[in-house]
């Protein structure tokens, strides 16, 4: 059964906002917290960009939701032995309740130390020997590591995780869903699409979770909520790879100009209608989805909070 959880958007809010929005996603029935892992937001209008692991010891002391890292990439910005001391101590701020997700990253936040921004192919070879080296560190002893991309001398972890720490890995194609198969204790894609989820189970997912993401806009005025949403988050739609190559929140800015009010209000759930919501959601469900996360875009949540509650929720879960 597709549980349902809500997804703290860093780049939108301000470390206060994310953690009221964690405590009113638990009293509208959401099960999960999901939170992004971002150095820039995608433009300007977002705004914000806290760092993730504070926003995560933060999270663990004021819900008692798991939490999950969607995603963060662990090769260039930060080195994977430095990212699994994180994620290890998340997992015993929140009582075994952290899963870390990760990718091969975006130029966006990976290339602000100057390195060079690798193609996908080199790019999958780090991810898959981060999580060797990750993995490595969980299990608490003395770890040096010699690798291709990577080098660990004498490191070891005095907070190992509390219990399991899955790693759960994204993609978006079908050469990334077999490498969360081999390398990931479970595969997260933001879209519903059945074909890419066979695809992981086929290559060796079979009896993993399958976490997807998904933006909505409520209000009452449907089409104020397609301007909140064409105004902050247009890159939602933007085709291809541009996600993973545009270096700064100004060269989104440019090409989120291709998009249009009348592409968002075609395809993000806008408004105040239930049916609305339930279709963006149900695909999910159909395509056997274990856990889908939930965003609200703009400033009104705790309207999101009671609409999705009262509304939405029950219908998808009861």
């Amino acid at each position: 059964m597709t549980s349902f959880g809500y997804f703290l958007s860093c780049e939108e809010f301000t470390p206060a906002e994310l953690l009221e929005q964690a405590r009113l996603a638990r009293q509208a029935g959401f099960t999960h917290l999901a939170i992004s892992d971002h150095y820039h937001p995608w433009n300007d209008a977002q705004g914000n960009s806290p760092f993730v692991w504070s926003m995560i010891g933060a999270l663990s002391q004021v819900s008692d939701l798991p939490v999950t890292t969607l995603v963060t990439c662990p090769t260039v910005r930060l080195h994977p032995a430095v990212t699994a001391q994180a994620a290890a101590t998340s997992s015993v701020l929140t009582s075994g309740r952290f899963r870390l997700g990760v990718g091969t990253g975006e130029a966006l936040n990976e290339h602000i130390l100057g390195d060079a921004w690798p193609r996908f192919g080199v790019r999958a070879e780090m991810l898959a020997e981060a999580v060797e080296v990750m993995r490595k560190l969980f299990g608490g002893g003395t770890t040096s590591h010699h690798g291709q991309h990577y080098t660990v001398e004498n490191a070891r972890l005095y907070n190992p995780p509390t219990g399991e720490l899955p790693i759960y890995v994204s993609g978006f194609g079908p050469k990334s869903a077999q490498l969360a198969a081999r390398i990931g204790d479970g595969f997260v894609t933001m879209g519903p699409q059945p074909e890419l989820v066979r695809q992981f189970r086929v290559a060796g997912g079979e009896g993993k979770p399958v976490l997807g993401g998904i933006k909505v806009c409520w209000d009452h005025d449907r089409d104020q909520a397609v301007k909140t949403v064409h105004r902050l988050w247009p890159n939602e739609l933007l085709p291809g790879e541009l996600a993973q190559v545009l270096p700064t929140p100004r060269h989104f800015e440019q090409a989120s100009g291709l998009v249009t009010e009348q592409m968002v209000a075609d395809t993000v759930a806008c408004g105040d209608d239930v049916d609305e919501h339930l279709a963006a959601l149900r695909p999910f469900v159909e395509a056997r989805f274990d856990e889908v996360y939930v965003g609200q875009i703009g400033p009104n949540q705790r309207g999101f909070f009671e609409f999705y509650g009262r509304e939405v929720l029950p219908r998808l879960t009861g």
